[in-house]
């Protein structure tokens, strides 16, 4: 009997991941000891495969693995032999563990990467193990290799985490009308994307802290006639640590199908080194120019020496890189509709600064890769500015990242568009609000009048996007008297277009960490607001009791709430306000004359219910509704989740109230 090649593969698959689940490996090894201590005696004689085969047999395991594999039918329902089947509209996680099929295009090849555990994480060595159903932080793997994300499920944080994992990696040859062909061994070769590894760790609270991010190369599987190999990666911290490793994950790597030519690991290794080579020399040709340009640039005014101007930045790996590294043309496919809703998205990760161990009051220095800053939904206000930045390029805006200050001389980071009117936009990336800028002249006569700042912006050093770098000459750094007439060499020293794509164009140095893309969100959003809503009635009903306070819900009232938060969700969007009308009259049918209506609106990132329920008791109005008491006191609470890319949240909470006034 013959298989489809797909069918063969996936074949393959379940007895692999059935051999996984058994520890075969671990089994096979404890075998293979005994064997040669017992067989070899004084004539030292070399083990057969069939000896071997023996010993296997006379332990029980191949009975073992035959017992266990159990291979199921799937019998077609009526509806899905009627249809052709549909993808999930949505995924939702029950941690269930199943085994996921996958068709595999047979003229296509595959990088089949495990990882099969993890050691050494000496940070959790104290660790006591979780109890069952007990709450605990957790690791999270995640992947990005050429326009692929993958996911790990969440394991236990542990000295050694039972982090044991499958991805199927396509590898495609790039080009126009050769995705679709097999890629051979010197093709492979030339393929100098890593596989970016980041890991997460999620506490009990869900706040994510950024573990290690890891880049490594694939192509040592090339050499090997099997197509296999496994070997173990040294996951190094993050930011002040990152010369400290984190701990050691043992990987292993699979080709398929295998290469009918393997290329000597010489070949392999000089490739390597001429592409390291080749990096080296480009980052120090673009150092040279930069030292060259920034004298170049106090010359003109001894007191540029104080402006903020960026060259470079280092990212999480303390590796410096040229800022215009940080941002690129990033599109969102139909993930995101327009510019306004990519600022409410950046705008929804929330923001922190990189940790700092010890006192001092200096800011640590670390602008994240797009991979490590969108797995862990958090980072500085720089990672905020190159994404929005890089989203506002990718809808076809002339966007820039500006560095300068804002009140009380604080460093900050925010996006500057110019119209083709020669209008400026600023926009605030951590909160998505726009201001118009208009300069003051200074040349004006002292009753002329005068434009009033809009924005909380105070001084600009430099604007950068992913081609052009300018540092601010002008005699002024404030930004109510800057003029962004970029073309002006007097106001604007601009750096060269070609030495900056020489080191940031994308391929143009193998040291760039490649452009993830923005995942659609996996959290269903009906789903979320119900349960988050359920938590919120619980605590609400438990707050009053302990106040000696009965709690009667009204359902109808709680659902007239929706409108209003729709209306504020769309409002922080678009920047236009509608719906209000129809809520108030709504409202006002809803509430029996002789009666009192009070609600409160809160908006939130996460999905804490019992953080948020804190924080709104932490407000008189909210405490004064929820602690309501008097005749006929009736409570409604509505929520509403939004989903964005990334499974970034805005989370609006409504609480109200009616009660019947009494004189």
């Amino acid at each position: 009997m013959s298989l489809p090649p797909e069918k063969a593969s996936e074949l393959k698959q379940i007895i692999h991941n059935h051999l996984l689940r058994m520890d075969i490996h671990g089994k096979i090894r404890e075998v293979l000891a005994e064997t040669v201590r017992d067989d070899q005696g004084p004539a030292h004689r070399s083990l057969s495969e069939a000896d071997f085969l023996r010993a296997l047999q006379r332990r029980g395991i191949i009975d073992d693995v035959m017992k266990d594999l159990h291979f199921t039918q799937k019998v077609p329902t009526e509806a899905e032999t009627r249809s052709p089947p549909k993808p999930a509209t949505h995924f939702v996680d029950k941690n269930i563990t199943k085994l996921e099929k996958t068709n595999i295009d047979p003229c296509r090849r595959y990088l089949y990467f495990q990882v099969l555990g993890g050691k050494a994480f000496l940070e959790h060595l104290q660790e006591p193990e979780p109890l069952p159903g007990q709450v605990c932080s957790t690791f999270t793997l995640y992947l990005h290799f050429r326009n692929q994300r993958f996911r790990s499920k969440p394991v236990p944080c542990a000295c050694e985490p039972d982090l044991k994992e499958g991805f199927l990696l396509e590898i495609h040859r790039d080009g126009v009308g050769e995705g679709s062909k097999m890629a051979d061994a010197t093709t492979l070769l030339s393929m100098c994307d890593p596989v970016h590894l980041v890991l997460i760790r999620t506490d009990t609270s869900s706040e994510t802290t950024l573990v290690s991010s890891y880049f490594l190369d694939w192509r040592t599987v090339l050499s090997l006639p099997s197509g296999k190999t496994c070997f173990a990666v040294e996951l190094m911290g993050v930011g002040s640590e990152c010369k400290v490793p984190a701990g050691v994950l043992t990987v292993s790597l699979e080709l398929y199908p295998p290469l009918t030519e393997t290329l000597s690991t010489d070949i392999i290794s000089t490739q390597q080194s001429l592409e390291r080579q080749r990096t080296a020399e480009k980052e120090r040709l673009f150092l040279v120019y930069a030292k060259q340009w920034w004298r170049e640039f106090l010359e003109i005014r001894p007191s540029h020496q104080s402006k903020m101007v960026k060259i470079f930045a280092q990212d999480e790996n303390g590796v410096n890189r040229p800022v215009c590294s940080y941002v690129r043309v990033l599109r969102a496919g139909r993930l995101l509709e327009s510019p306004r809703q990519a600022a409410r998205f950046v705008s929804l990760l929330a923001l922190e600064k990189a940790p700092v161990v010890g006192g001092g009051g200096g800011k640590q220095e670390q602008w994240c890769t797009l991979m490590a800053f969108l797995c862990r939904g958090k980072g500085d206000c720089e990672d905020h500015a190159t994404l929005l930045c890089s989203l506002l390029l990718g809808f076809g805006l002339d966007a820039y990242v500006c560095v300068g200050t804002k009140a009380k001389g604080t460093p900050h980071t925010w996006v500057l568009t110019r119209g083709t009117d020669g209008s400026i936009t600023f926009w605030e990336s951590l909160t998505a609000h726009r201001y118009l800028h208009q300069a003051i002249d200074p040349d004006a006569p002292p009753l002329a009048p005068q434009p009033k700042p809009s924005s909380p912006y105070r001084t600009v050093g430099c604007v950068f996007n992913h081609h052009t770098f300018l540092a601010n000459c002008q005699p002024s750094d404030a930004v109510e008297l800057c003029v962004f007439d970029f073309q002006n060499q007097s106001r604007w020293k601009a750096m060269s277009e070609e030495a900056l794509k020489s080191v940031c164009a994308p391929g143009s140095t193998t040291s760039l960490p490649p452009l993830p893309p923005i995942c659609a969100p996996s959290l269903d959003p009906a789903a979320a607001s119900n349960q988050l809503e359920l938590e919120m009635r619980y605590l609400v009903s438990e707050h009053r009791k302990d106040l000696d306070l009965a709690t009667v819900w009204d359902d109808h009232l709680s659902y007239l709430l929706s409108s209003a938060l729709s209306a504020y969700e769309l409002e922080r969007c678009t920047g236009i306000s509608c719906g209000n009308e129809e809520f108030q009259d709504a409202v006002r049918r809803a509430v029996p004359d002789g009666h009192t209506f009070k609600g409160f609106p809160i908006h939130f990132l996460h999905r804490n219910a019992r953080r948020a329920f804190a924080t709104c008791l932490r407000s008189p109005f909210c405490e004064e509704i929820v602690c309501c008491r008097g005749d006929h006191v009736r409570l409604a609470v509505r929520v509403r989740v939004f989903a964005y890319p990334e499974n970034a949240c805005a989370v609006w909470l409504m609480f109200a109230c009616k009660y019947r006034s009494v004189l």
